[in-house]
């Protein structure tokens, strides 16, 4: 997951660098180019950002997930003991 971000991250800057090179054959577009490079880089920044948070949250639940997991099959085997047991043992 990461790798394909990155790849796609790296292909983006690749295309925008070429597409704002050739716009600034013309001077009156290198600036709008080269700002909407930089609007575009941001917005990658921001993106990545968004996925890391997404992984991070995604990575907590998982966790927390698997205690609960872990505290059900540890419940379980305890109800299964209960019930093993004979009831003249319970008094």
């Amino acid at each position: 997951m990461r790798l394909m971000q990155l790849v796609v991250t790296v292909g983006f800057m690749i295309v925008s660098t070429a597409w704002a090179s050739g716009q600034a054959k013309s001077p009156s577009a290198a600036p709008a180019a080269a700002q909407q490079l930089v609007s575009r880089q941001a917005e990658v920044k921001r993106l990545e950002q968004d996925l890391d948070r997404q992984e991070s949250d995604s990575k907590r639940a998982s966790e927390r997930l698997q205690q609960q997991d872990q505290a059900i099959a540890e419940l379980q085997k305890q109800l299964h003991e209960l019930q093993a047991t004979p009831a003249s043992d319970s008094r």
